[in-house]
């Protein structure tokens, strides 16, 4: 508490400039969505393209409806948004599904089961579950339950996808999480966790502690949520350690979304930065809230960057991840890069992967990947 009562705050490096060649109509729509008043077509067909790239259709209809803006939306254009809004209704019906039948399968192991991320949203009934899109379901257990859980999901109909014998090894030798299991019905994909970063990672947030935390979700017997300030310090740890980012900026509109949501309780800044330093997760937390700032004018006090002041990068390195993220975290789409954007986008997956693993061990399996991949492979939806 010292740091907010007895210091006077510290002001935070400079923000990023927006560069003005580039035409991220999502972002701007989100941060002001009166704006689009003034859209021609082709700024509609922009922000259409753009936005489903990005994983955000849905999300952006949301926040013109929110603000009354649905009625500017021409009518060649507004069925690309109704539609979008339509399937993340219907995922939403699906993730609950889902998740009464994950529930379901696990309730004789009596464990708690955490489910994460956007998972996490709807079953929480938070407001970062609007527009949300999904490409899996994500779940927490103990480390020592991952073979009885993985044995009962099995039973349900769930199996691993068809990993390489090399992905299958590096899954459960290195990675948080075991192989991804698809539904042999339904096709749905569940991520079972049994931490949020991989053991050979540079930060070990103690999932224990996670779990001491973990909010029980109603009307849902042994299936639990993340609280405030965990599912939000997740949220910024898995963006800032994922190197493919093609839905940065949705995860990035989550976070905005939790964040404001947070906010309502006034002692929760606080909370959060002590959180942050306790689970060792500040870094990744000051990187989150310097480019919420920067894409959605997120409103966040100075002097919670003065309480992460011990944990930010130097100048330096600041301008090296400002000239990445803000190119990789932007939509997936040719009017929102230049020339530096693949070199953005290399930077980013290597550093994620320096994150995740020491020098010998890396070296080696990004040159397994990069020359030595096997055709199985090619066929697996989230490879390693």
């Amino acid at each position: 508490m010292s740091v907010w009562l007895n210091k006077p705050p510290r002001m935070p490096l400079p923000s990023p400039t927006r560069p003005t060649r580039l035409k991220d109509h999502v972002s701007a729509t989100l941060r002001n969505p009166g704006s689009v008043r003034h859209f021609s077509m082709a700024d509609w067909d922009l922000l259409i393209r753009q936005a489903r790239n990005a994983g955000l259709l849905a999300r952006v209809r949301h926040v013109l409806d929110q603000h009354n803006m649905v009625k500017h939306i021409p009518n060649e254009a507004r069925w690309h948004f109704d539609a979008a809004a339509t399937l993340a209704d219907k995922q939403q019906l699906a993730v609950r599904w889902e998740m009464s039948q994950i529930s379901q399968a696990l309730v004789k192991l009596a464990i708690p089961v955490i489910v994460l991320k956007g998972g996490a949203y709807v079953m929480a009934a938070l407001p970062a579950a609007a527009g949300r899109l999904f490409n899996d379901i994500d779940i927490l257990v103990p480390r020592e339950q991952l073979g009885p859980v993985e044995a009962a999901l099995m039973l349900a109909g769930w199996n691993a996808t068809g990993l390489s014998d090399y992905d299958q090894r590096y899954y459960r030798r290195w990675m948080h999480e075991i192989p991804p299991m698809q539904h042999i019905k339904r096709a749905t994909v569940i991520d079972v966790h049994h931490a949020i970063l991989p053991d050979t990672a540079r930060y070990h947030p103690d999932s224990g502690k996670l779990r001491s935390r973990a909010v029980a979700v109603e009307g849902m017997p042994g299936v639990y949520v993340l609280s405030t300030e965990d599912r939000i310090l997740h949220s910024a740890t898995h963006l800032f350690h994922d190197g493919e980012l093609p839905h940065g900026l949705r995860d990035l509109t989550d976070l905005d979304l939790l964040l404001r949501e947070a906010t309502e309780a006034s002692d929760f800044w606080p909370r959060l930065t002590a959180r942050a330093d306790e689970l060792q997760l500040s870094r990744s937390l000051s990187y989150a809230l310097r480019y919420l700032r920067y894409f959605l004018d997120t409103p966040i006090p100075d002097s919670v960057f003065a309480a992460l002041h011990a944990a930010a990068p130097n100048r330096l390195t600041l301008i090296l991840m400002d000239a990445i993220f803000t190119r990789v975290l932007a939509p997936a789409h040719a009017s929102c890069a230049d020339v530096l954007t693949p070199a953005a986008r290399l930077a980013a997956f290597v550093r994620a992967h320096w994150l995740r693993m020491p020098a010998h061990l890396l070296i080696p399996h990004l040159f397994h990947k990069a020359f030595i991949r096997s055709a199985p492979d090619n066929d697996v939806p989230k490879p390693a």
